[in-house]
């Protein structure tokens, strides 16, 4: 309770300061994404990848991040193309809603409903899905549709030399040799990784506006339909086959799967200019409006 306090405070900051004319809006964007991107996901990755053990029962919940995230990237790059959109927003609709909130929004969603045990499921969404997506995948695709011009081989070079992505291959790496973080470490990554949630939030808030034309935008409610409606329900009737209908991973990994946009990949998407006021809007009012349709899938899945 007492971090979603401190969460809000910091939103609400950044929606304080974003109104007042003096502020320097975009220096401190570019810091707090700094801060984000060069400190807080590499300690994070740090901290949560090594400890995954690879196994083929994980593969199943884990694969529902994937199989939605490479469908959103399949789904509105082809829209863009038929449609003649920009690549900014092209690239922000596959990254963002591409990805659900499974930790900030979902670990505590994910308890409330199904208690303690329903927990696990959920963090390996998170960590073996939205997390790696978010440190990987997402990063290609905003390098992608960030590209403007030039040669296409800078690509893989702006890929390598971000923070995230170096320390993402090498703690997988620590994790498929059986290589554990130093115990003196943990302590020092775990205070790092309780500032993501604020941090985000603070970067949203000074990013965060809603105007009239914002919801009858059809890119905020396509992208937002995708994440709440159309993905769970593809992993509803898919993933039924694989999984027991009735038993509790299956339930999480479709109400994880109905989850807001994640926060984080929302701040890639500003990161790599793709269109920054709907990717905040997609995480930000889309957290407040999958309240509801969250509680639709929990009474639908039983």
């Amino acid at each position: 309770m007492i971090g979603a306090i401190v969460s809000f405070l910091f939103l609400a900051a950044g929606l304080y300061f974003q109104r007042r004319p003096d502020f320097p809006v975009e220096k401190a964007i570019r810091w707090v994404n700094s801060y984000l991107f060069n400190i807080v996901l590499p300690a994070l990755a740090l901290l949560y990848i090594p400890q995954i053990k690879p196994g083929w029962d994980l593969l199943i919940p884990i694969s529902a991040a994937w199989f939605t995230f490479f469908l959103s990237w399949l789904v509105f790059g082809s829209l863009g193309r038929i449609f003649n959109w920009s690549p900014q927003v092209t690239g922000c609709l596959s990254i963002v809603a591409g990805l659900a909130n499974t930790s900030f929004l979902g670990f505590p969603v994910v308890e409330a409903l199904y208690g303690k045990t329903g927990l696990p499921v959920a963090l390996l969404m998170d960590q073996g899905g939205s997390f790696l997506l978010v440190s990987s995948v997402a990063i290609v695709i905003g390098s992608i549709y960030s590209h403007e011009s030039g040669n296409l081989s800078e690509i893989p070079w702006k890929i390598l030399k971000f923070p995230p992505f170096g320390f993402l291959i090498a703690t997988l790496i620590m994790s498929l040799i059986g290589w554990k973080t130093p115990e003196f470490l943990i302590p020092t990554l775990q205070l790092i990784g309780k500032t993501m949630a604020p941090i985000a939030l603070l970067a949203i808030g000074l990013r965060f506006k809603v105007e009239k034309a914002d919801l009858t935008s059809k890119f905020f409610w396509y992208g937002l339909g995708y994440r709440l409606i159309l993905a769970p329900a593809l992993v509803f009737l898919i993933y039924r086959n694989f999984l027991n209908p009735v038993g509790l991973t299956f339930k999480v990994t479709v109400l994880e799967s109905a989850m807001a946009p994640m926060i984080t990949g929302s701040i890639v998407a500003i990161n790599y200019h793709l269109a920054p006021r709907l990717a905040a809007l997609l995480s930000g009012l889309g957290m407040v409006i999958s309240i509801g349709s969250i509680l639709l899938w929990y009474f639908f899945l039983g």
